[in-house]
């Protein structure tokens, strides 16, 4: 078992940065590939990036390339996501996701561990 737990979420302006972390801790963090998936209201879970577990690859989804970036400290077990450039439309919970074989596959069924979720709000 892999708990994962987020950090970092908050209310900010268009425009502006956020740092989110997500501290893992269980089985060895460093074996697995890490994603962040977000969900709007009304929305279904959309996937935003994902990092594989020697930090080598890395894989976003369109509406955020550019502007997020996804990291990791095997180290620390924390993966990160560095936010800029927000918009009123990455408004979302965000949600830390571990597990993963293959970090192009989005679908949520590809992750087996998942955290609680943070919100972020962004104001335009």
């Amino acid at each position: 078992q892999v708990q994962l737990v987020e950090s970092g979420g908050g209310l900010v302006q268009a425009g502006g940065s956020l740092r989110l972390s997500c501290a893992a801790s269980g089985r060895t963090f460093s074996n697995y590939n890490m994603g962040w998936f977000r969900q709007a209201p009304g929305k279904d879970l959309e996937f935003v990036a994902a990092i594989s577990w020697s930090a080598h690859r890395t894989y976003y989804t369109d509406s955020v390339k550019g502007r997020f970036t996804i990291s990791r400290d095997n180290a620390k077990n924390t993966v990160y996501l560095q936010m800029n450039s927000l918009k009123p439309e990455d408004t979302a919970v965000y949600y830390c996701a571990g597990g993963g074989i293959d970090i192009r596959n989005v679908h949520y069924s590809e992750y087996d561990y998942w955290g609680q979720g943070t919100q972020v709000t962004v104001s335009s």
